[in-house]
């Protein structure tokens, strides 16, 4: 990896699906997280994308080959966080924790009871992985791409105004203080908020 490439932020993307993984219906929860990252993001990006099954063993060993091995700073999984047998995607993102993140849940969950009540049944977390030289994000999100683009980005007005921040908002400093990249977003998508101490003169 260039010295280039080891400052760039690198997000890795995870469709977790047993129907999609195995072709039954087309993946929407990838190209959607692509798409909204694409409107959001000012800052150059890598991302390594993932599309696997509802399986913990696999799960957790995506998670941490995209942290340990792929250097990912931030790492968005989207798909199998509800209640039914077969969801386990938190169970698997917290057995490679370490640290919980727990505000971010809960602000999920605030969003999505904007829109139904059934946004109680989902169980939608975040976390911290850490090695030795280096930590990456990762946020459990919803499966449906308009659930994920209300959650990134939060809720607005007609005007534009935002009403309720979206989980990204936070996403950057979290990233500053885990040690990754300094990133910069579109603000009428998504404004990043900072301390003032943390802000940083950009080209």
């Amino acid at each position: 990896m260039s010295i280039d490439q080891a400052k760039m932020l690198r997000i890795g993307l995870v469709s977790i699906s047993d129907r999609a993984s195995s072709g039954a219906y087309q993946d929407l929860g990838l190209p959607g997280l692509q798409e909204w990252l694409a409107s959001c993001l000012v800052s150059p990006y890598q991302l390594i994308l993932k599309l696997i099954s509802d399986e913990q063993a696999l799960i957790e060993q995506t998670l941490i080959e995209l942290v340990d091995s792929q250097h990912c700073h931030l790492v968005l999984t989207t798909g199998g966080t509800g209640p039914a047998r077969r969801d386990v995607t938190p169970e698997a993102t917290l057995a490679i924790a370490s640290k919980p993140m727990p505000g971010f849940g809960e602000q999920m969950r605030q969003l999505s009871l904007r829109f139904v009540p059934t946004a109680i049944l989902s169980r939608q977390i975040a976390v911290i992985r850490e090695t030795r030289d280096h930590a990456a994000l990762i946020v459990n999100l919803p499966g449906q791409p308009k659930s994920i683009k209300e959650t990134l980005e939060g809720l607005r007005d007609e005007a534009g105004n935002s009403l309720v921040p979206g989980i990204f908002s936070a996403i950057p400093y979290c990233i500053d203080l885990i040690g990754g990249p300094y990133i910069e977003t579109n603000s009428p998508v998504c404004n990043a908020f900072r301390p003032k101490s943390a802000l940083r003169a950009t080209n």
